[in-house]
């Protein structure tokens, strides 16, 4: 099935690419989240009166990506209190959605999609690096700082 990119993909491809990819990713995920559409002479036209807009539209969301990465990194590291056991050991755990949660009262608008945790739920006190996906072109690294008590 091949597609027009309406947005920059990672590892598919740039915004007006035509790509070939499985048809249940392109059925099931590209087309109704309204980040392609099928690569028919019409659509391809219809894409090129399209493109400025577009790209004005991609290169805003970037602006704001990048601003609120600097908000990111203005807040150095983030410190979690949570209760824990004698030996670190947390009740329960600290997971994508309360990372996002606390950066959100910190001031900073992120999903909880966009945090990456390369080693899966926090369980343990201590500091942990996490990546923040904002957009495909802006990853910003920040420290979380988990405080038992």
């Amino acid at each position: 099935m091949e597609v027009i990119l309406l947005e920059k993909m990672q590892n598919l491809g740039n915004l007006g690419d035509t790509v070939k990819v499985k048809p249940g990713y392109g059925r099931n995920f590209l087309l109704p989240q309204h980040k392609a559409v099928m690569a028919t002479p019409d659509n391809l036209a219809r894409f090129e009166e399209r493109r400025a807009e577009l790209e004005k539209a991609a290169a805003e969301a970037l602006a704001a990506a990048q601003k609120r990465a600097e908000g990111i990194a203005n807040l150095g590291t983030l410190t979690l209190h949570r209760k824990s056991g004698d030996e670190g050991k947390l009740y329960g755990s600290v997971a994508a959605g309360d990372i996002a949660e606390a950066l959100d009262e910190a001031g900073v608008e992120v999903h909880k999609q966009e945090v990456t945790m390369p080693t899966g739920p926090i369980r343990q006190t201590g500091e942990y690096e996490v990546e923040l996906r904002l957009h495909s072109d802006v990853v910003q690294p920040l420290t979380v700082e988990v405080v038992g008590g």
